[in-house]
């Protein structure tokens, strides 16, 4: 007779696994380290645009060219940190959807339906909202896809800077939601950002890509194989008119993640573990140093609320993001009969939501290609990127200090470890041994306990029991 299914609801953002807990404690620990690199790339990157005596040379060394010709690579500092560096970023995002796919929370199909549809939601309302403000102003509908992406990075960096002790589920969400936010992103910039093909170049990246497959599936190593033969891939796919970053994220994907028998670590993880600080720290910054700057004063901040291009893209990521996440979360949730983890509320989604609408790698990528040959919309596309993010910052960082007591409580039980085992109390709680452990640990704090009240005792009684004649005038003269 089988046995009953369980009618308890599923939660939404419960606690997570302890491996999966473990891979987004290593994860998010170099991400916001990257994203603090790429605050300060941003930074400097707009000091040396807007310094008048510096902004020559931002631009001279941003259009320096430098490249074979001979093989259609003769491109500018700021196009190989575009086409180049965001390969190794799209790279790594790759290798993260592949283990989420099949080892992390994605592979269950009703556990990956809520930030798969969140972040749907999350790029189909930015979207909306900057075609509709666009086309009731009047405005160009080409940078729709500009609202639609989130920087985890960046956003990682915020929670870094405020000191938000948040929740392991709810950066897991967070994570998770902007993988799968990069996949569509990649894809809208493969679909939407390719204007012309070259077959024979297209038709070279495929093979190249077949045999790095065909070189995995036989076990071969050695990175002296597989970086020149990235390369060439890379080139071709380039020359073939489909953005470079596609190649990256395909290699990626094609990348073993779960582990065989007798393995600490697939192969995946142990290349995402070797190359993601070399994305976080070194690709994604220096993408981030000759993009971001752009020429900045009060004007031209004010025109970005008045031109429905820039407009649109702030309020797509500020209105659109919030919305999207938090109603795709909901939607999913109340379609699912899932209910939210007893520990979290339903402000603490919109929260994270909010913290979303941080658009910036992508975001000023795919602002590059929409507006390419139009220097000053893309200038201005960048400059709402910025604003909206750090509009989009600010807001979340109101509404996550208003709960970070709360956090901080949840955040303390998920690290406390009692019994000193390495391992939180959480995820120990079925097993014997741990109250075993637990109670030897309190039987010899009892008995030091005991020992000292003992030492207090014998001391009040030695005290109390001098000697008669110490103290006694009661013979002496009257």
């Amino acid at each position: 007779m089988p046995a009953p299914r369980s009618t308890a609801p599923r939660k939404v953002l419960g606690r997570l696994s302890l491996p999966e807990r473990t891979y987004v404690a290593d994860a998010l620990r170099t991400e916001t380290v990257g994203g603090v690199l790429l605050l300060a790339a941003a930074v400097a990157a707009l000091l040396w645009a807007n310094i008048p005596a510096l902004q020559d040379s931002y631009q001279s060394v941003s259009h320096f060219h430098l490249g074979p010709a001979a093989l259609g690579l003769d491109l500018s500092i700021a196009h190989w940190a575009a086409d180049g560096l965001l390969a190794i970023f799209f790279f790594v995002a790759g290798i993260e959807l592949k283990r989420e796919l099949v080892a992390g929370d994605l592979r269950d199909p009703k556990a990956a339906a809520l930030p798969v549809v969140a972040a749907l939601c999350g790029m189909a309302v930015p979207a909306l909202v900057y075609t509709v403000t666009n086309a009731t102003g009047g405005g160009s509908l080409a940078g729709w896809a500009v609202p639609t992406a989130t920087d985890i990075a960046f956003a990682l960096a915020v929670l870094a800077v405020i000191g938000t002790s948040l929740p392991s589920a709810l950066r897991a969400f967070l994570l998770t939601l902007a993988v799968v936010d990069d996949l569509f992103a990649i894809l809208i910039i493969a679909v939407f950002f390719t204007a012309e093909l070259n077959f024979a170049a297209l038709g070279g990246a495929a093979a190249g890509l077949v045999v790095f497959w065909l070189l995995l599936r036989k076990g071969v190593r050695g990175w002296y194989v597989y970086v020149p033969l990235a390369l060439v891939i890379w080139a071709l796919m380039y020359n073939s008119g489909v953005h470079a970053t596609v190649a990256g994220v395909a290699m990626g994907l094609m990348l073993r993640c779960h582990r065989n028998e007798g393995e600490e670590h697939s192969p995946g993880e142990h290349i995402e573990h070797l190359v993601r600080p070399l994305s976080a720290g070194l690709a994604v910054p220096l993408f981030a140093l000759f993009s971001a700057g752009v020429a900045i004063s009060g004007g031209a901040l004010a025109d970005v609320f008045t031109k429905p291009e820039t407009l649109g893209v702030v309020l797509g990521l500020v209105v659109g993001k919030t919305l999207g996440i938090f109603g795709g979360t909901w939607l999913t949730a109340r379609f699912t009969r899932a209910s939210l983890s007893d520990d979290l509320a339903w402000a603490d989604v919109f929260a994270v939501a909010s913290l979303a609408g941080i658009g910036f790698t992508v975001s000023l990528l795919i602002g590059e290609l929409a507006f390419e040959g139009d220097q000053t919309m893309t200038a201005e596309v960048k400059a709402a990127v910025l604003l909206g993010s750090l509009i989009a910052a600010t807001l979340a960082t109101v509404l996550l200090k208003v709960r970070n007591a709360k956090y901080r409580r949840l955040w303390e039980e998920e690290e406390r470890d009692e019994d000193l085992s390495g391992v939180p109390d959480i995820y120990e709680e079925d097993d014997p041994a741990y109250h075993l452990r637990l109670a030897d640990i309190y039987e010899r704090k009892a008995a030091e306990h005991r020992r000292i009240a003992q030492e207090k005792a014998d001391a009040r009684h030695g005290l109390a029991e001098v000697p008669g004649g110490a103290g006694d005038d009661r013979d002496g003269p009257a």
